[in-house]
């Protein structure tokens, strides 16, 4: 088979499939390779509902299994089609607690050719903790992860992962246990929660809601509130407007124009979705609730790293890949990186560690629409940023860095805006906002300095003027680079930041 000559793939890795086995659907992910931040190839599922009736008859719904076989078979030919060098095979609460789960297990086994990891209620835990690790800078709560049969809770600080529980009460399984009465469905959570005693634990912290049922609870929130930056990682609630959510889930229409983005499928898992993370709410207090699009595939991926690689910051690893990718000059924009953090000393500004992290994933972002047209570039940019797949990061800073790379290119003033990108602005903090005009000032002039090449930016030296003026120093060997058009976009800059600014070559 003759192989494309496609460059937009990442060198020195190959495709790994997962593929899970879950009490409501199954999914088949092929993911580009296995590296500290997994791109998605190629994602399919098929809600199969195994886990249908189990609560009281104990089985796997046989309609529910052959659909699973029949979707497996064709899941095999995808990850061979794809390419994958490794497939892994992933099955959840329903396969395990099942009295025909071995003998589901088995044939499903004969059709991919190779085993089945199925995994405790432990093991299912502790990998949805690891996937909330890997997307996530310095996580400190409790991790949930609602699937089809099973609620698994575990708390995480950083990267350190406590004890965690399975309880009984995943949306499929509620829904049924409650015979369709909600009250039923809320008094069964309640009881469940008295076992979880690790939420006390969880008292002003985050929780962290995992799962395709709480998801779409978040796209509800966001078409209710006509929220611009429809990125479900990271979307981050406080506690109080996730229970005015909750009270309106089960009042809320079908025909209501806020359903249109849930799918028929999920829609009727919604009411018991809610009914378990009011709850948890009231027995953890937490202080927001945070959307994880990340669980336990991607958390058992992470754990095939090595250590070093875990280690890896998930968002600078992202964009030094895309500027591998697609910038000028990989070298240049990492050079980038490091000068504006010296520039930013240079005008008194002191950054916490989050925001040095996101001003560098801006530098390292910051030519990879150089190929569009000139008109056309900085929307581009923003567009790419904002709605990228990109882990470790806020909403806000998401904001931040797209807005960063809109002035890079579309000048200091906010009058090129459309209306979508004035309301993804309005995401971003005040200093975040002042902060991406600096940033994408900066990187006018070096961009213009640097005919951006690598080799110029790191000579660039600060020397403060008194007390409202800064000298860019260069040495005197570069000094035929000055000129009008580049000490305008220095007096652009100088006009924002309130400074006198100027170039001294040697």
């Amino acid at each position: 088979m003759v192989e494309s000559e496609a460059q937009g793939r990442l060198p020195g890795i190959a495709p790994v499939s997962v593929i899970d086995i879950g009490s409501n659907s199954v999914r088949i992910v092929i993911y580009e390779g296995l590296n500290r931040v997994p791109t998605v190839l190629f994602n399919e599922k098929v809600l199969c509902g195994l886990g249908k009736g189990l609560a009281t008859s104990g089985m796997l719904d046989l309609e529910g299994v052959n659909r699973a076989l029949a979707a497996l078979h064709r899941f095999s030919m995808l990850s061979r089609q794809a390419r994958a060098t490794r497939m892994h095979v992933l099955a959840t609460a329903a396969a395990r607690e099942a009295t025909n789960g071995p003998d589901f297990i088995s044939q499903a086994e004969k059709i991919l050719g190779q085993e089945i990891d199925v995994l405790s209620g432990r093991k299912e835990a502790h990998y949805s903790a690891m996937g909330v690790i890997s997307a996530f800078f310095d996580p400190d709560g409790i991790v949930g992860d609602l699937g089809g049969g099973s609620l698994e809770l575990v708390d995480i600080e950083d990267r350190n992962i406590g004890d965690g529980i399975t309880l009984p009460i995943g949306g499929l399984r509620l829904a049924e246990a409650a015979d369709g009465s909600l009250q039923e469905a809320r008094s069964i959570a309640r009881r469940n929660m008295a076992m979880a005693t690790l939420l006390e634990r969880g008292k002003g912290r985050t929780f962290f809601a995992v799962g395709g049922t709480w998801r779409n609870l978040a796209k509800l929130h966001m078409e209710m509130t006509d929220y611009p930056l429809h990125m479900m990682q990271g979307y981050n609630i406080s506690t109080e407007e996730t229970l005015q959510l909750l009270d309106k889930v089960d009042k809320i229409d079908a025909k209501d124009p806020a359903m249109r983005a849930i799918s028929r499928n999920r829609r009727l898992l919604l009411p018991y979705g809610a009914a378990v993370l009011r709850e948890i709410i009231d027995a953890m207090k937490p202080e927001s609730i945070c959307f994880s699009a990340f669980g336990v595939r991607e958390g058992y991926l992470y754990s095939l790293l090595d250590g070093e690689t875990q280690l890896e910051d998930p968002l600078l690893a992202a964009a030094n890949e895309l500027a591998i990718l697609r910038a000028r000059s990989p070298e240049h924009a990492r050079e980038l990186a490091e000068w504006t953090g010296k520039a930013f000393a240079a005008f008194g500004i002191e950054e916490t560690i989050e925001e040095a992290r996101y001003r560098r994933a801006a530098c390292l972002l910051a030519d990879i629409s150089w190929r569009a047209h000139p008109d056309y570039r900085g929307a581009q940019s923003f567009n790419l940023i904002a709605n990228g797949t990109f882990t470790a990061i806020s909403h806000p800073g998401r904001a931040y860095i797209a807005l960063a790379n809109f002035y890079r290119f579309e000048g200091l003033s906010d009058n090129n805006h459309d209306e979508r990108n004035l309301a993804i602005a309005e995401i971003a903090t005040p200093r975040f906002r002042s902060f991406a005009k600096l940033l994408g000032g900066l990187m006018r002039v070096s961009y213009l300095l640097s005919a951006s090449m690598p080799g110029i930016v790191p000579l660039i030296d600060f020397e403060q003027d008194g007390d409202d003026g800064l000298i860019f120093k260069l040495p005197e060997r570069v000094k035929d680079f000055a000129g009008e058009r580049l000490d305008g976009r220095l007096q652009q800059l100088a006009r924002y930041t309130g400074k006198t600014l100027s170039f001294d070559f040697g």
